[in-house]
């Protein structure tokens, strides 16, 4: 019988060739893998009518009729992505990598083009769209509460929640004072795809992270390919260029390297460049026979805006408040930042004379070196080992507002009282201030991020059974902690466009502030905070994994980890002294009062502490595409320097509240079809959290929290040209214990929602518009559940089109109706039937920019 060829090229979407993909004839025998250039061949194939399937780990599966008729045929296949698929491999959260639709996790897993369909304009804001997960992405490009199933962010960033970067902890704490995982973490063209793990073996696979992992997973360049995109606000000031490109360099070796660069004002008007920085990553792959090794590199230097707390004005009721814009500021696009209030200058870490740039703003600073290697050892022993040094340092400076009130109201006020203010003035020369003026104490934070180094290792034994994988690990991670709180005191009028410095005139006229400047530290806060940390945390974490195949449809898996740390070194208070700080040969008012660090009267750190977690969990196959699981799981999480306070015995192991632990049950559900999918998952989390130690009692008083609730996500493709996409988490939350049991926890709401259409068009689908709406229902502002924070739904928008192949436009709008959608408020409550002042943190308004993408 005649036989004859079957070949062709395999390419993504973006044109770009795909190696390793599997192609065969269904029925048959016969079949191919396409080569580093994506090229394929089936040889030998007799006459006939075939169906020919294509797959590849991450795209949809390609399927075409084909009919061999005594000649050679060509059929070139473009494979798309499918960051839905239930064959997609987990590597996150797990020692032994299983697909989807074999794990028993609940798990979400993002690609550069899913990504980009909800316009994310900062790190944090991709994590919206994760089930389970909340992500307060009103703080910039850093600096975001970021909490999972209804779990308290109970003093900021990432608690129970660990950001990481191929595999390893960016930071061993992800709550750490102005030093989060997200202000060290950037999303850019090098990272290939998001995994996010939400409960599970979280608690036993990683340190300090019962609630989720969120890895975020970079390109190798095993295929060759690259991209050089640019992107520009149209309505506001940002210019950013990103590049990679990876490649193969000889047989076994390959490398990626890529990064971004901008500078801008950013989202919210600052009135001078906010934003001014960059990253680097580079990694080098080398395949053995059995194993490979990886070396890879980061460095991150990069200043950002980090935005605080915005005022506002409230009437109505606390159960139904009118959230409005106060005169001359716009909460959603503009901010307090301004260029009267530059630098600052004051006593030092050392005691010495020192001065800040506040336009530094969020200013990570970072060296990483690392090296991945694994290998097969023989007799069914694999050995893994995942390492990274990391240099860290930095800032962060920006504006926190004490309160907010009109001019005459803080005239009468304690503070200016005290101080025998009688009368305020424009700082730049602008005449008096009038009485109905809005004005805010601004505490200006302006901590140096002086150490933050860490080394992290994690070395896994591995040994497979005949139906049972054994897997012995050993994580290592040293972080140092050394941050000082340099905060000084300044009156700023509450205008969000080159707001002016206020000074303060007693009854006679003389001034009894400099430029805007009331007190060299934290006045407004009784001048609590100049401190210094300068502790280290070393933390030993064996633990050990079973998965056990029950049967062709049943998995069961189990782990155990055991985490022990060690705490030393100091810290240290506030002290006062009268200083000449502007060496005028005059002692002003704010110098009388000069605050800086006690460094002579240092509180020693040395502590231990040391928790159990373990995990159990099943999946049972109910069909090829459609499977169930249960787990519950006990995780620890430990306390940095948010405990770091005066009034602990931090020599005393046995009394510090260094611990909190959460207890979680889920039940979930999983099903492919053929255009789509649903994932489901009941959840129970109990949260037992130390709280403060409380000196009158003498005591540590504990919160505990509890939340029932259900995670779906979900996609389905309607045809070729149009998809959707979303999410669904509804959580009901509870303070468990104190005097608030019974209540929500703050900022809290029952419905956590997103949904993303998209439509691709035009004659090869290289065109495409979407939408997402991004949204949540209401809550409570603080634990006393009496203020409400509306509900607010933030809507998206992207077109891309095709100008060539290889080279794409993209029109972007972020919350394009320019919604208010308040994340969090200082205040809990307000008086009802008159106009309040309060402090607020809204997600930023409306934002449009332009970009150019050409991929080869």
């Amino acid at each position: 019988m005649a036989q004859s060829d079957i070949s062709g090229k395999i390419s993504d979407e973006a044109g770009m060739p795909l190696a390793g993909v599997n192609i065969v004839l269904d029925g048959t025998t016969q079949g191919s893998v396409s080569d580093f250039d994506g090229n394929y061949t089936i040889s030998n194939v007799e006459n006939g009518t075939y169906v020919l399937n294509a797959t590849y780990l991450g795209y949809s599966k390609f399927t075409k009729n084909v009919t061999v008729d005594g000649e050679n045929i060509t059929v070139n296949i473009t494979m798309t992505e499918d960051a839905e698929s239930l064959d997609q491999i987990i590597i996150t959260g797990v020692t032994n990598p299983k697909s989807r639709i074999e794990s028993s996790v609940s798990v979400t897993t993002m690609r550069p083009k899913v990504i980009e369909q909800s316009a994310p304009r900062t790190t944090a804001e991709i994590f919206r769209t994760i089930p389970g997960i909340r992500s307060e992405s009103s703080g910039g490009e850093g600096n975001s509460n970021i909490a999972v199933r209804g779990v308290p962010v109970s003093s900021g960033g990432s608690k129970y929640v660990q950001l990481q970067e191929d595999g390893l902890p960016v930071l061993l704490f992800g709550d750490m004072s102005f030093a989060t995982a997200d202000i060290f973490t950037r999303y850019d063209a090098n990272i290939g795809r998001i995994e996010a793990i939400r409960g599970g073996s979280a608690s036993t696979l990683s340190s300090n992270s019962p609630g989720a992992i969120i890895n975020l997973i970079s390109k190798t360049g095993k295929t060759e390919g690259g991209s050089i995109a640019t992107s520009f606000g149209l309505d506001y000031g940002n210019f950013r260029t990103d590049f990679d490109y990876g490649a193969p360099i000889a047989e076994g070796l390959y490398f990626h390297m890529g990064g971004f660069y901008r500078v801008g004002e950013g989202i919210r008007d600052a009135g001078y460049t906010a934003n001014n920085g960059g990253q680097f990553k580079f990694n080098l792959t080398k395949e053995f026979e059995k194993g490979h090794v990886r070396i890879f590199a980061k460095y991150l230097n990069d200043k950002a805006i980090a935005y605080l707390p915005n005022p506002i004005q409230v009437t109505g009721t606390n159960a139904d408040p009118d959230f409005e814009n106060i005169p001359n500021f716009d909460a959603n696009n503009q901010t307090l930042h301004t260029p009267y209030l530059d630098q600052n200058v004051g006593l030092g870490a050392s005691g010495e004379l020192r001065r800040s740039n506040v336009s530094d703003g969020m200013n990570p600073i970072s060296t990483s070196f690392g090296v991945q290697a694994s290998f097969d050892l023989g007799d069914n022993f694999k050995i893994t080992n995942n390492g990274r040094f990391s240099s860290n340092k930095g800032g962060f400076n920006s504006p926190f507002p004490a309160s907010v009130s009109t001019a005459s109201d803080f005239l009468a006020g304690d503070f200016a009282t005290n101080n025998g203010y009688d009368s305020l003035v424009y700082a730049n020369g602008d005449g008096a201030v009038s009485g109905s003026s809005l004005l805010t104490p601004v505490v200006l934070f302006d901590t140096q991020l002086n150490n933050f180094n860490n080394f992290m290792n994690d070395i896994r034994l591995s040994k497979k059974f005949d139906k049972l994988d054994v897997t012995v690990g050993y994580f290592k991670g040293i972080q140092n902690v050394s941050m000082s709180w340099l905060w000084n005191s300044y009156l700023l009028e509450a205008s969000g466009e080159d707001a002016r410095l206020i000074d303060a005139l007693d009854a006679g006229g003389t001034p009894l502030s400099v430029n805007g400047l009331v007190g060299y530290g934290a006045a407004f806060f009784g001048n609590c905070c100049q401190r210094s940390y300068d502790t280290r945390y070393n933390t030993s974490a064996p633990y050990l994994a079973l998965a056990f195949e029950a049967s062709d449809k049943l998995n069961i898996d189990a782990s155990i980890r055991f985490d022990k740390g060690q705490v030393d070194g100091s810290f240290a208070g506030p002290a006062t002294s009268v200083y000449d700080v502007n060496n005028d040969g005059e002692i002003s008012l704010p110098e009388q009062t000069v605050q800086s660090i006690d460094l002579t009267n240092a509180t020693t750190v040395n502590y231990d502490y040391d928790y159990v977690s373990f995990s159990l969990g099943a999946n049972y196959l109910l069909k090829e595409n459609e499977a169930v699981f249960a787990r519950y799981s006990r995780g620890g999480a430990a306390k940095a320097d948010r405990i770091l306070f005066a009034g602990l015995d931090y020599t005393n192991s046995d009394r510090i509240n260094a611990l909190d632990f959460i207890n979680q049950a889920e039940i979930g559900y999983k099903r492919g079809f053929e255009k789509g999918s649903l994932y489901a998952t009941l959840f129970f989390a109990k949260t037992i959290e130390e709280g403060g130690f409380e000196a009158t009692s003498n005591s540590i008083i504990e919160n505990d929290y509890k939340s029932v609730g259900i995670e779906i996500e979900g996609s389905y493709r309607f045809s070729e040209d149009f998809n959707v996409r979303g999410g669904l988490t509804f959580t009901d939350a509870e303070i468990d214990s104190g005097d608030n049991a019974g209540n929500k926890p703050r900022r809290q709401p029952d419905f956590i929602y997103n949904f993303i259409p998209t439509y691709n068009f035009g004659k090869t689908n290289k065109n495409a518009f979407g939408l997402s709406f991004i949204g949540q229902s209401k809550a409570y502002a603080q634990d006393s559940n009496e203020l409400v924070l509306p509900g607010f739904v933030i809507i998206n928008s992207f077109i891309n089109i095709g100008i060539t192949d290889n080279l794409n436009a993209n029109l972007s709008a972020n919350n394009l109706f320019d919604s208010l959608g308040i994340t969090e408020s200082e205040e809990g409550s307000i008086i009802e039937g008159q106009t309040n002042y309060l402090r607020v943190r809204p997600v930023p308004g409306r934002s449009i920019s332009l970009g150019l993408n050409y991929s080869f």
